[in-house]
């Protein structure tokens, strides 16, 4: 009863098993660009109080104004006494998918947006997925980098849709 408009702020690259969690209380999930700023910056303009990444860091803003471990820690034991329930237990439903991530270094200024293989690519791995998975692509802030994430049911197909993905942006790259 705490979590504001009962929505869970987090970045593309949180795993869809939370975000099917949240449906299945009754909550949503709202996903920002990769960065706890742009988490923070959600949470303030639609007055959200919860998010954080995937990487570890949780914001509480009805406790602290950016991510704090130690907030983070009492927030959980908090939760934990007024559950009377082990953590593992709590974490239960929530049912990760596997998330396979491969970064592909392409020459500076490479515009996979634009290129028609690599979005007929994306396609047809979503295809595959068949609404059980999702596909991203983004480019790396800090070098020249493709990072490819693919999630769904299956590791293997996961996996496979993400080499595949990898693949065909290495020789666009080239081109």
């Amino acid at each position: 009863g705490k979590l504001a408009k009962q929505t869970l702020v987090t970045t593309v690259m949180s795993n869809l098993g939370l975000e099917r969690a949240m449906r299945g209380v009754g909550g949503q999930v709202v996903r920002t660009q990769v960065g706890d700023r742009y988490v923070v910056e959600e949470m303030r303009k639609n007055g959200f109080n919860f998010g954080g990444e995937q990487s570890g860091h949780l914001v509480f803003l009805d406790h602290a104004t950016t991510g704090d471990g130690i907030v983070s820690a009492l927030q959980v034991l908090h939760a934990l006494r007024a559950e009377g329930r082990p953590l593992a237990e709590l974490c239960h439903d929530v049912r990760l998918y596997p998330q396979v991530l491969v970064n592909v270094k392409t020459r500076k200024g490479f515009d996979f947006q634009g290129n028609g293989r690599v979005q007929a690519g994306l396609r047809a791995a979503e295809a595959k997925l068949k609404g059980k998975g999702r596909v991203l692509l983004r480019a790396s802030g800090t070098e020249p980098v493709i990072r490819v994430m693919v999630e769904g049911e299956s590791r293997e197909l996961t996996s496979r849709l993400a080499d595949s993905l990898a693949a065909t942006i290495r020789v666009q790259a080239r081109a």
